[in-house]
Parts: C-alpha cells; sequence; structure tokens
C-alpha cells in the first residue's frame, strides 16, 4: 500500500519540487495539499502548481481540517508555520518529515513535545550526500585532533532567511561532538577588527549571500603545512526533495520519537 502524503507549504518553491517528485514515486500517494490562508494557491488543483493536469486535490488553506486519510506530512516552511503544524499532527498521530531550519531551543523543545507520540523526521538538510559529508566531518575530526583548525563556510542564495544555514550549524555540532565539546562553548560567528589570534579549538561558522547559491558548504581542516577541505555543492532542489520522499517512506512503521536523516540513511 502506498505512503499517503500531505505536503505542506505546497506552493513554495520546495513545496513544489517535492510535489513533482511525490507524483513520480509508486510508493507515495499525494491526499494533500496545504498552504497559508491568503496564497493565490489556496482553492486551485495541486496539479496547476506543477504544470500538470487537474488530480482532483484542492490547495486547503491554513485551519482548514485535513483530508481524513493522512499518513504523514511533508514540511518545508518556517518555524512557526511548522510548530502549528505539529500542534494538529500530534493531536492526530500523523507522522511529520520537516527540512525547516531556524528553529530556537526552545522551539525546538515544543516541537518534540508535540510530536511525543508519533515518529517525526527532523533534518536540517535531507539531502543524502550533505548527510554523508557531516558523517564525515565527525570522523575526520576525531582522525585529526586538535592540532587542526576547523572553519566552516556556507554559501546561499541571496533570499535566505536564517544565518548561518541549519546545515553548517549541524556540521559545527558534528565536530564539536567529535571533540566532545559543545558547539556553543566553541563557535565563533565570523571576525572583525583586531579579534587576537585564534583561540583553540574554535569552530569558525561563516554565511555568504550571493545570488542564487542553492547551497554550497566547506569544512576546512587547516594544519601546519597542509590543509583538507570537504565540499558539498547542491545544483538544485530536487537532492532535499528526494531525501523528504526517501524519510517519508522510511518513517512509517518507526517508533515514536524524534528522527533524522542519519537515521533515515543508517549512518549512525
Amino acid at each position: 500500500m502506498a505512503t499517503r502524503v500531505l505536503v505542506n507549504a505546497g506552493a513554495g518553491k520546495m513545496g513544489r519540487r517535492v510535489l513533482t517528485l511525490l507524483l513520480e514515486d509508486p510508493d507515495l500517494e499525494l491526499v494533500g495539499v496545504r498552504e497559508v490562508a491568503g496564497n493565490p494557491a489556496v482553492g486551485q488543483d495541486a496539479g496547476q502548481l506543477v504544470g500538470k493536469q487537474d488530480l482532483g486535490i484542492s490547495v486547503l488553506a491554513v485551519g482548514e481540517a485535513l483530508p481524513e486519510a493522512v499518513d504523514v506530512v511533508i514540511d518545508f516552511s518556517a518555524p512557526a508555520a511548522t510548530l502549528d503544524l505539529a500542534e494538529v499532527l500530534g493531536r492526530e498521530k500523523i507522522s511529520l518529515v520537516s527540512g525547516t531550519t531556524g528553529f530556537t531551543e526552545p522551539e525546538l523543545e515544543k516541537l518534540s513535545e508535540c510530536m511525543k507520540a508519533v515518529p517525526f523526521v527532523l533534518a536540517p538538510n535531507m539531502s543524502v550526500g550533505v548527510n554523508v559529508l557531516f558523517k564525515l566531518a565527525h570522523d575526520v575530526t576525531q582522525i585529526l585532533g586538535e592540532s587542526f583548525d576547523v572553519e566552516i563556510v556556507e554559501t546561499h542564495h541571496r533570499f535566505k532567511a536564517d544565518a548561518p544555514s541549519g546545515t553548517a550549524l549541524r556540521l559545527g555540532e558534528e565536530i564539536a561532538r567529535a571533540r566532545e565539546v559543545a558547539l556553543s562553548e566553541k563557535a565563533c560567528y565570523g571576525r572583525e577588527g583586531r579579534c587576537g589570534a585564534r583561540t583553540g579549538g574554535e569552530v569558525g561558522i561563516l554565511a555568504v549571500r550571493a545570488g542564487d547559491v542553492v547551497g554550497e558548504h566547506t569544512v576546512i581542516y587547516g594544519g601546519m603545512g597542509e590543509r583538507i577541505e570537504l565540499v558539498h555543492k547542491a545544483h538544485t532542489r530536487d537532492n532535499f526533495a528526494m531525501g523528504a520522499l526517501r524519510a517519508a517512506k522510511w518513517v512509517m512503521g518507526q517508533p515514536a520519537g524524534r528522527y533524522d536523516m542519519m537515521d533515515v540513511l543508517g549512518l549512525r
């Protein structure tokens, strides 16, 4: 039986890519699309969002009742919207796969509390390649030790609302975890003026915003006389969408709790 999926924020750039690829996947069935009230897509047939024939599925406004048969919701929106959605899904015992970034710690705690009775996947980056990068960053950091300085440089399009990216922060967390320290104690978000020499164990995180860059992340390990760089470049948003679809299939049948793409890909 196909997994029944509702796409939240379906008229957004990521939502449309998720819809397009979902409709091509025989293991998934689109049963609903949701958007904020006032969005021009509300009331339209979902097929019109992706240039296909009518599907008989009208785009719902936030606040309207969800379709009766939904197994999982895929969401790429904003923290406040995801939290509102989680309150509904937690009550209805519907799973969630979310790539929303920019949460504060209290917001993450609230999200986990809302979804505590069902399995859900929350990942700052759904790309398979990026999650391999997370694993590599952790392992390389362990191997090199603190004799190598670590800097993370991320580049995204000029319209991205949060900085640094959720992916860059997750990379920082993996590096800090490998060193058995808290990222909050070692992170340095940019430098200016006579800031002095680099401190021991510092994890630099630098954000660049320019043009239409989908997403690039570089982890620089600088030693005395040599340098290692781990680089991931996203060419389209499809890799994020494909990861979300993979997670939607995986999350069904899992025990209640919070997961990420490392769990989905078996990289723990």
